[in-house]
């Protein structure tokens, strides 16, 4: 049974509790003596552990991936908290509960894939739609998708990190095609929900989180584009021209080449496709950090490496009940995707929107929040080059 979590440590503290051993490097200190580090993680968080006396002996015992007790003194070395190991012991997995050990989206899974569901329900365009319902009427990729991380260490990186991180960015796709009329909103939506499907097979996530092979030789981008061939391929039906939106969204969701992108975006929809994945997981990510250091002293937050910057912490509000994106607040009655009787695209075509039969419970069963203003304001104000130019892009 683990008694002690990450989150709980303080310095000086003894720790004698059950880690999952997310990395095991061996090393040569300068005196010539082999030591180890460790990054050993829990449900709350990570934190890295020293063996200096051992090691030899220790080494054999485990491997990555494993789990084991160990005993250590915590302390604080350069602003980062460290395990200095005296004891350790393998652990079967038998012996542990899976729950302490992987951290899961506070979301509930059900609500939120049955908010997908009825974003597929209240679509108007019927290719799309059964495009998304080939995916999500298929139990064995919901249990993969309801299940994976968003990411292996820069945002949503929880189970049920990628559902809720596609559903969050369909949410906006939502709002945007509300205050851009020429935006297909059906498009928009099928691209939030299918652009990071390949992460089911890019990611291991059945222990701690890491990359596959196929992940490393591939990549998600056209893992989730075969993905999309594949259940198209026999559709001798399907307009070519959706095909072919669908995939580019896909092939250019990361913006540019440098972030790994094969396409740049190369039509509306494509371009706030870009700006709006690119807008929640960076939020999440400054906002799982700013969380993590909430009881830290000071107003600045510790140097985030990855975002190439410290973080003003005083003003932060405490995090609400759920985490942020779990609970959209209702719309308003009158709200609409796009106004009724007006022309969209469809596919590079001309279409006249229909009249739902049942409109006004349709934006009620959105509930997605209104933004404060239109998405081009805000994004005037916001900096999309978070990251240096040697730094990997939080996808």
């Amino acid at each position: 049974m683990k008694s002690v979590f990450v989150e709980q440590i303080n310095e000086r503290d003894q720790v004698d509790s059950l880690f999952l051993v997310r990395d095991k490097i061996l090393a040569m200190a300068k005196n010539g003596k082999p030591y180890m580090t460790l990054k050993l993680m829990d449900r709350s968080g990570e934190v890295e552990g020293r063996i200096w006396d051992q090691v030899e002996q220790l080494d054999g015992l485990f491997k990555k991936n494993d789990f084991v007790r160990i005993r250590a003194k915590a302390s604080v070395y350069l602003g980062k908290m460290q395990l200095i190991i005296s004891s350790l012991q393998p652990i079967a997995e038998s012996e542990v509960e899976l729950g302490d050990f992987l951290p899961v989206s506070a979301c509930s899974v059900s609500e939120m894939l049955g908010e997908v569901h009825r974003l597929i329900d209240e679509m108007h365009d019927a290719d799309y739609q059964r495009l998304l319902r080939a995916f999500f009427e298929d139990s064995a990729f919901v249990e993969r998708y309801a299940k994976a991380p968003a990411a292996k260490s820069m945002h949503h990186v929880y189970l049920g990190g990628l559902l809720e991180h596609s559903l969050s960015v369909a949410r906006l796709a939502v709002d945007v095609s509300r205050r851009y009329p020429r935006l297909d909103p059906d498009l928009l939506v099928t691209g939030a929900l299918l652009h990071d499907i390949g992460k089911v097979t890019e990611l291991d996530y059945a222990r701690s989180f890491d990359y596959s092979d196929e992940g490393k030789l591939i990549g998600h981008i056209v893992i989730g584009v075969e993905m999309v061939a594949d259940i198209l391929r026999p559709w001798s039906d399907f307009p070519p021209q959706k095909a072919m939106l669908i995939k580019h969204l896909l092939l250019s969701h990361h913006g540019q080449y440098d972030y790994g992108s094969p396409k740049r975006p190369k039509t509306l929809e494509a371009v706030v496709l870009n700006f709006i994945d690119d807008l929640d997981s960076k939020i999440n990510g400054v906002q799982a950090h700013l969380d993590h250091e909430r009881q830290a002293e000071g107003n600045w937050t510790s140097y985030h490496r990855l975002y190439d910057r410290y973080f003003f912490a005083a003003s932060t509000p405490e995090p609400p009940t759920g985490p942020m994106g779990c609970h959209p607040a209702p719309q308003p009655e009158d709200s609409r995707i796009t106004p009724v009787g007006k022309p969209v695209r469809a596919g590079g075509e001309s279409r006249t929107q229909p009249v739902h039969k049942n409109e006004k419970s349709r934006s009620q069963a959105r509930s997605q929040a209104p933004l404060r203003a239109s998405l081009g304001e805000q994004m005037a104000e916001l900096n999309f080059s978070l990251f240096s130019a040697g730094e990997e892009q939080p996808k």
